[in-house]
């Protein structure tokens, strides 16, 4: 039905057209997320599926037991109740929505349906080198590793190990349950197995940990044995999740993966399937193994744990303390000499022993590593990141991203950004 208002002299008409055609719905997208467990991961995923339903005008219908209320349906007496769904499916839900033909996209990287079924996941192995990369960047050349028995850490843990093997660094690894708290015995003997892990610990060392709460266990552990935290140990936990890595002091450095964006890119890829059921169109190779998409984390949220530089030579620590601080200035081998007061060649000389890299190369490192920062957790623009990195110009980044990172830098914010509203 068309409906147009027309006025004819004093007078308004309503003209009423009947068409053929139905006024389309809006679809209902079903979600389950387990959203009752309080962990950011489940709530971001949610927010960027909300997002991205607001941007088309979707219905959206929580549903924690989709599989249980899909299990009497059939395709010939009742239809689905929704259109398409994302969630944490298991192998009951993912039989309910193949036997009804309703879209689905999984975002549980654990789930024994993993393999049959598309999906979107935050990069855990992107993960393991940012935190290889950045405890490599504070100087350290011994490393730890606590997972869990879980393969998505596992492939964490695996990335990180292998990443400081390359630069001639070897990694201890150790395994905990996936669920350590489910019981004081279970805890107990969690604790007991850290406690056994850390005894093979040569300080100064960098350990990547897989939870805060287990994080925040090695933090107490440290303390039980005199070491520092940082100084001693430096400690990387979990994926940021704020209230258990901002406190107790020291606050933990942490990996932001991005959750959200893992929500809005699921919603955008089940947009896509239903489109493609509706229409009946399958695209090219649409037998072969569902797709999955991995998202690279946003970065590391530098905090107390890990801010320090694991250097003997106090004079190369120092230098490595003025290019932290300064980077942002327009400086170079000569004002970092300067402000130790010494020759620039004695310097670099010092430098090269401890480091495979000149002066040079490590000004450049921490300028990219903020400007990584700048680029996924800011607004800023890119003129603007280039300034306060120390670049100067927004060409002097873009020369220094293509040639360290291989991609530009509006590239390397899109990889980690979603589209921001317009």
């Amino acid at each position: 039905m068309i409906i147009l208002v027309k006025k004819i002299g004093f007078a308004t008409i309503l003209f009423v057209f009947t068409t053929g055609f139905p006024v389309p719905r809006s679809r209902r997208v079903a979600l389950k997320l387990d959203l009752k467990w309080p962990l950011k991961r489940h709530a971001l995923i949610f927010a960027g599926t909300q997002r991205y339903a607001d941007e088309h005008g979707w219905e959206s219908i929580i549903d924690e037991y989709a599989a249980e209320n899909l299990a009497g349906r059939t395709m010939k007496r009742t239809s689905p109740p929704y259109d398409g769904l994302i969630g944490r499916v298991n192998s009951k839900l993912e039989e309910c929505a193949r036997r009804l033909r309703i879209p689905l996209v999984n975002v549980w990287f654990n789930s024994p349906a993993c393999d049959q079924l598309p999906g979107v996941f935050p990069d855990m192995a992107a993960a393991g080198r940012l935190q290889a990369e950045h405890l490599l960047g504070r100087g350290l050349r011994r490393f730890a590793v606590l997972t869990c028995e879980d393969r998505w850490q596992k492939m964490e843990a695996a990335t990180f190990r292998a990443t400081v093997a390359q630069d001639g660094c070897e990694c201890i690894v150790e395994e905990v349950p996936l669920d350590p708290s489910r019981s004081f015995s279970a805890w107990s003997k969690t604790e007991q197995r850290i406690e056994s892990w850390m005894e093979h610990w040569q300080l100064p060392i960098g350990a990547a940990i897989c939870t805060e709460e287990a994080g925040r266990l090695v933090v107490q552990l440290c303390r039980r044995r005199g070491w520092r935290v940082p100084g001693d140990v430096a400690i990387l936990a979990g994926t940021n999740e704020e209230t258990l890595c901002v406190h107790p002091r020291p606050s933990l450095s942490s990996v932001e993966m991005g959750y959200e964006r893992v929500g809005y890119e699921a919603a955008r890829l089940l947009d896509q399937l239903m489109h493609e059921r509706e229409t009946a169109r399958r695209p090219k190779g649409a037998d072969r193994k569902p797709q999955h998409i991995l998202l690279p984390p946003q970065g590391v949220v530098v905090r107390e744990s890990t801010d320090f530089y694991a250097v003997e030579d106090e004079l190369v620590s120092r230098a490595l303390q003025f290019i932290a601080a300064n980077s942002h200035r327009d400086i170079n081998v000569e004002d970092v000499a300067r402000a130790l007061e010494m020759h620039p060649r004695t310097l670099q000389r010092r430098f090269s022993t401890v480091f495979k890299w000149p002066i040079s190369d490590e000004i450049r490192r921490v300028r990219i590593e903020r400007a990584k920062r700048e680029l996924t957790q800011s607004k800023r623009s890119v003129a603007e990141i280039a300034r306060v990195a120390g670049f100067g110009s927004r060409m002097r980044l873009y020369d220094a991203f293509r040639c360290e990172v291989g991609v530009t830098p509006m590239a390397y914010r899109k990889q980690r950004r979603m589209k921001s509203p317009q």
